[in-house]
């Protein structure tokens, strides 16, 4: 048995559960998500507990038993969702590196001859908190929140991937509670020649 997966999934008030065969259906104030449940994974809620039951009938598969605690996990995280929501605040480094939001896309200014356009999910808000570098110890600041955790993490990625944070003076896009190994860079000899 999987010890997270056989944690009852507590349903906050305000947050429906719809479950029809194997698809879960879960509603709360942030939107509405949907899951299709893996078959060998069984899901109910239990009224009298208020909360959702994710068992597994076959203990022995090894399968099975990794399932379990995966689709508890994403069921889990579709409640927070859609109650509480998720949020995630990322950094830009670098001088004259800047970002705003224009027409439903993040619009980036990170030292390339182009600037770089990305299209911002439905499920996610942007908050710019800082739209501009200044120097090279105060960064850009933004925050991405949203109700899809899945959704938010990837899109995330997605940026950060477009200029990674570098080791030697950790330049590019980074989250906020990142930590950078840096390198030492080239050390130059005296000129006594």
């Amino acid at each position: 048995m999987s010890r997270i997966g056989k944690k009852p999934i507590e349903i906050p008030s305000g947050v429906k559960i719809e479950i029809s065969s194997q698809k879960v259906k879960v509603n709360g104030s942030k939107g509405t998500l949907e899951l299709d449940c893996h078959p060998d994974i069984s899901v109910k809620v239990d009224s009298e507990a208020n909360s959702i039951v994710v068992d597994n009938p076959k203990p022995n598969v090894r399968a099975c038993k990794a399932l379990h605690g995966t689709m508890r996990s994403l069921l889990d995280n579709m409640v927070t969702g859609v109650s509480k929501g998720f949020e995630r605040k990322m950094e830009i480094f670098g001088t004259g590196y800047n970002l705003k939001e224009q027409g439903g896309k993040l619009v980036f200014a990170l030292g390339f001859s182009h600037p770089v356009e990305m299209q911002v999910p439905k499920s996610v808000k942007v908050q710019i908190d800082i739209p501009a570098t200044r120097g090279n110890d105060v960064p850009a600041k933004f925050t991405l929140s949203g109700y899809d955790k899945h959704e938010l993490g990837q899109f995330a990625a997605n940026i950060r991937r477009v200029k990674p944070p570098e080791p030697y003076k950790g330049k590019g896009i980074r989250y906020a509670d990142e930590v950078v190994r840096r390198k030492v860079g080239k050390a130059f000899a005296g000129g006594a020649g």
